[in-house]
């Protein structure tokens, strides 16, 4: 049994789920991974200096046992996410430390534990099989699946699953990840595939996605309310062209920051008015390595009042870290919220406490979504409420360029990943719905 057979029946519209579940598995199959002997590679290098491309491999891996509660899922295309950039450069450390440590929790997480890990916490593809206790999924549904893995032992999570002390991020904290041919999933991952995209379209929102509804939306984030300004660093990026959207669906005003006039044209594209393009207008918010420059988050705020009819931010969407963070804190209103995903630009904040605690603002830390916040988002993509934000595909083979353009912000929006899929377009079901959304299903690609 070949991934040719499997593909084959995915393609075929007479296959029946009782087909996929009488396909033989194959003893293998070709998945992107790190290798442990590696992860000292770059060291001593800047980390801008890190190459994703020397440190990915395509490799033929063993399909791995599959355990109760679990899918296997036959993946059509992935796409890359900063966690991927991370896991390739091996920062903020290595991602072996915790398959090492997931491996030690039971008999069957040791099978994490492994000298490769095979990334990608996105995933768009077809059941291939459930593990016992599985009722939800067959063999040859369509599904995408969120990045949430939890073991839901404790009580801790049951209110929101985040909170689980067993929580962690597929294809991250987890092995057997959504960039390779076949991927190995927990079966309450899974979610109907949004059956007017195709199979790279609707790949690309899973983590950005659910990652910008929790913490800008949900209630256990900003819960953005009609009115609210709302300023977004990275507006046309992975996670920020997904806020925008949520922000103008939700009759909120997005004042977007990006780097370029290219940038600042897609978030018009999306409907968004107030744009600040951070590099045409100079904003140097450090002085130098360690002094932050007051005078530039102030220039930066009379900027923002100048779009918003002299009024301050109500919600900041931060992800940028180090760099932006001293000025997020300032610029938001008496009151207001900073939330907090990310530190693409470093880790270790500063800011100046007493514009925080005098103005009894408040910053928020969010990480990814729990499992309804994920199945809302979700459903949001299926009724073509919120539009995946896919700027370019990539081939199995290239996920090293693609991490490598995402790592140095060549991108915009999503990249995506072709894992299965022979070819772009696949995988549409309804063609009168996607006819409804074509410009902004393409809005990114246009650009």
């Amino acid at each position: 049994m070949t991934v040719k057979d499997i593909l084959a029946a995915i393609q075929s519209p007479d296959s029946t789920s009782e087909d996929f579940a009488a396909l033989p598995l194959p003893e293998s199959y070709r998945a992107i991974t790190v290798h442990k002997d590696e992860t000292e590679m770059f060291a001593g290098l800047a980390t801008r200096d890190k190459d994703p491309r020397k440190s990915i491999h395509l490799d033929e891996v063993p399909l791995p046992e599959l355990g109760p509660g679990e899918a296997l899922v036959a993946v059509m295309a992935s796409s890359v996410n900063y966690n991927s950039v991370w896991t390739s450069i091996f920062e903020p450390l290595s991602t072996f430390g915790f398959l090492e440590r997931y491996g030690r929790t039971s008999d069957l997480a040791k099978r994490h534990d492994l000298p490769y890990h095979i990334i990608g916490s996105d995933l768009a593809g077809v059941v291939l099989r459930t593990g016992p206790g599985v009722n939800a999924w067959r063999p040859g549904d369509e599904v995408v699946a969120h990045c949430l893995s939890v073991e839901l032992e404790s009580s801790d999570g049951h209110n929101d699953t985040m909170l689980d002390p067993e929580q962690r991020i597929w294809g991250f904290e987890t092995n057997f990840g959504g960039l390779a041919e076949i991927a190995l999933v927990k079966s309450n991952q899974l979610m109907p595939k949004p059956d007017h995209l195709s199979w790279e379209e609707a790949a690309a929102p899973g983590l950005v996605n659910s990652t910008a509804y929790r913490q800008l939306v949900s209630r256990n984030g900003a819960a953005m309310k009609q009115g609210d300004n709302v300023l977004i660093w990275g507006a046309s990026g992975g996670l920020g062209s997904y806020a925008t959207q949520f922000a103008l669906a939700g009759g909120a005003n997005p004042i977007c920051v990006v780097s370029s006039p290219q940038k600042a044209e897609i978030c018009r594209s999306m409907g968004a008015e107030a744009i600040i393009d951070r590099n045409a207008e100079g904003y140097k918010f450090w002085k130098d390595e360690n002094t932050q420059d007051p005078k530039e988050w102030k220039r930066f705020g009379k900027r923002i009042r100048e779009l918003t009819g002299g009024e301050d931010i109500d919600i900041v969407f931060e992800h940028p870290g180090r760099e932006t963070f001293g000025a997020s804190v300032f610029v938001t209103r008496k009151g207001g919220t900073i939330t907090t995903c990310a530190s693409t630009s470093g880790y270790m904040h500063e800011y100046d406490n007493r514009y925080l605690w005098m103005s009894l603002k408040r910053i928020i830390g969010s990480h990814f979504a729990n499992y309804r916040e994920a199945w809302e988002a979700n459903r949001l993509i299926a009724k073509g409420k919120i539009h995946p934000t896919l700027s370019k595909v990539y081939s199995l083979e290239d996920t090293g360029q693609a991490a490598f353009d995402v790592h140095r912000n060549l991108h915009q929006g999503k990249v995506g990943v072709l894992c299965m899929a022979p070819e772009e377009g696949l995988g549409v079901r309804d063609e009168a719905k996607r006819a409804q959304h074509i410009d902004a299903i393409n809005r990114f690609r246009n650009i």
